[in-house]
């Protein structure tokens, strides 16, 4: 039997993997979190997919996003990403993940962690939608809206509302598979 899955991700194994195993999930474990919102900030103006075929140079590349060897890149290290083929090189990408792993420990110290402060916002738990079709859904929200004003406000880059709809969808704090999605109930 075919599984039904979100029209977005049809046809393409990468996508298909990452949607039946990660997309969606909630998602509690601090550098996982860190790891997606440096990958969504990355992805800004580009597609998903070019961000998924590059995410295990990401993951080299990036201290497998240890954000407390992040915080201290140096200029050095900066200017070896920046040579880095397999990543998207953008200089103000490179230096918001450095920015935003700074920002990341002062919120863990602030709310004991990230996983507490981002869960806030949702109550903590997943908000399920209803969407029929993956074209239905909507590209921010009042709470994405809030997200990327308070993170901006903290000093957070590359953290815009469209940005943080789609971290979170991706950490399950919304359910956006459609409802005709073998996944849909399943998260």
């Amino acid at each position: 039997m075919t599984k039904i899955r979100c029209g977005w991700c049809v046809g393409d194994p990468l996508y298909e993997s990452y949607h039946d195993n990660e997309w969606g999930t909630p998602l509690h474990d601090e550098q996982l979190l860190f790891e997606f919102l440096v990958l969504e900030t990355f992805q800004a103006g580009l597609s998903w997919i070019t961000i998924l075929r590059k995410r295990e140079n990401f993951r080299l590349a990036f201290d497998n996003f240890d954000y407390r060897i992040i915080a201290s890149y140096t200029e050095a290290k900066k200017e070896e990403l920046l040579q880095n083929a397999g990543i998207i090189r953008n200089k103000l990408k490179v230096n918001s993940a450095i920015t935003n792993a700074q920002n990341f420990m002062k919120i863990q110290e602030e709310f004991g962690s990230f996983d507490t402060y981002i869960w806030n916002f949702v109550d903590g738990k997943p908000i399920k939608n209803k969407w029929k079709h993956h074209k239905d859904c909507p590209a921010t929200t009042e709470i994405s809206d809030s997200i990327s004003k308070d993170l901006k406000k903290r000093g957070f880059k590359f953290v815009g509302s469209t940005v943080i709809y789609a971290f979170m969808q991706a950490i399950g704090m919304v359910n956006d598979h459609t409802t005709e999605c073998f996944r849909y109930n399943e998260v």
